[in-house]
């Protein structure tokens, strides 16, 4: 059956289609023969209750000398859409939550929101980790230096991260001593004013990395990306200067994927990137999780293809 499918994403001529998820997706929706409908978060409003989207028919080409094409615009009602792909990346701030509300809108007429935009609001990629104890590393959240600073005496290597941003920005390693600890503290919680978490260093990350675990409905891919820092840096992210590195998926890992997976998978999320590192579950993604191309080139996958197909599944369920 013919679908149509919408995205709400960052600028599209700003991605680097290598390496972009959210193309990947498209790609893929265009494959089945869906009509493909592109928006930014700016492009989605609301009037008499109804959710609307000022929309453009958008085709996609894997060419990096010209990957998309946009048609005239158009005013339509979200829910006259069969779903629409929430792909904006963080900062996820009060202007990602009020569309989130937009979305919710749209999806209560109908529309399959993927992921569902309750819980895009709801489960916070950093601080969701922790509903499942057995599978994190010691951490902290708070706003309290006193408190940040009892964890990082308590365990003597640690990262402290913001809980709304992405791609390794503003994550510091600080050992128990260090004298730059408390300017990074007031840094990141904005003098006492912002939430930030702790947790403990997992010094596995140098040698195994970062590893992205992708769940399609709460299914794990069978192979992962290893994000291994650069020499001189702690972060396992991209972003950041790492190195990917594809890899099967550890035992480990597909125990940690089936913890989370039917709780994601009951809160309506078909596509997320579990983070672990080590034998720890370090972070849940679930705004605009990547690395699909990457394991498509390494091992001959088709992931967006896969999630299409839940995606359709859902829709025919209905």
């Amino acid at each position: 059956m013919k679908r149509e499918i919408g995205v709400v994403m960052d600028p599209i001529g700003s991605i680097k289609i290598a390496k972009d998820s959210t193309f990947a997706m498209l790609l893929a929706a265009q494959r089945r023969g869906w009509s493909l409908w592109y928006m930014e978060v700016g492009d989605i409003w609301l009037l008499d209750g109804v959710a609307q989207g000022t929309m453009r028919a958008l085709q996609v080409t894997d060419d990096a000398a010209g990957w998309f094409a946009l048609g005239d615009a158009a005013r339509r009602p979200l829910d006259t859409l069969d779903v629409v792909l929430m792909r904006k990346d963080p900062p996820f701030d009060m202007e990602y939550i009020y569309a989130t509300y937009l979305l919710e809108l749209a999806a209560v007429r109908g529309c399959l929101v993927v992921n569902d935009p309750r819980t895009l609001r709801d489960a916070n990629e950093k601080v969701f980790a922790a509903h499942f104890q057995d599978c994190v590393p010691p951490l902290r959240v708070t706003r309290s230096a006193a408190l940040l600073r009892e964890f990082i005496a308590a365990q003597g290597d640690v990262v402290l991260k913001p809980l709304d941003a992405m791609g390794g920005r503003s994550i510091f390693r600080v050992r128990a001593g260090d004298p730059n600890t408390g300017v990074i503290i007031e840094t990141l919680t904005d003098q006492g004013t912002g939430f930030c978490m702790a947790q403990r260093f997992i010094p596995e990350i140098a040698t195994g990395g970062d590893r992205r675990v992708l769940l399609l409905d709460g299914e794990p891919v069978p192979y992962v990306l290893a994000r291994i820092p650069a020499v001189d840096d702690a972060r396992g992210n991209l972003a950041a200067g790492a190195r990917a590195e594809p890899a099967p998926i550890a035992e480990r890992e597909r125990w940690i994927a089936a913890r989370v997976g039917p709780e994601l998978r009951a809160r309506g999320v078909l596509f997320a990137g579990l983070d672990v590192i080590g034998d720890w579950l370090t972070e849940v993604n679930i705004t605009s999780p990547t690395c699909i191309r990457e394991l498509d080139r390494a091992y001959g996958l088709d992931i967006a293809g896969d999630l299409m197909a839940c995606i359709e599944e859902r829709l025919s369920a209905r």
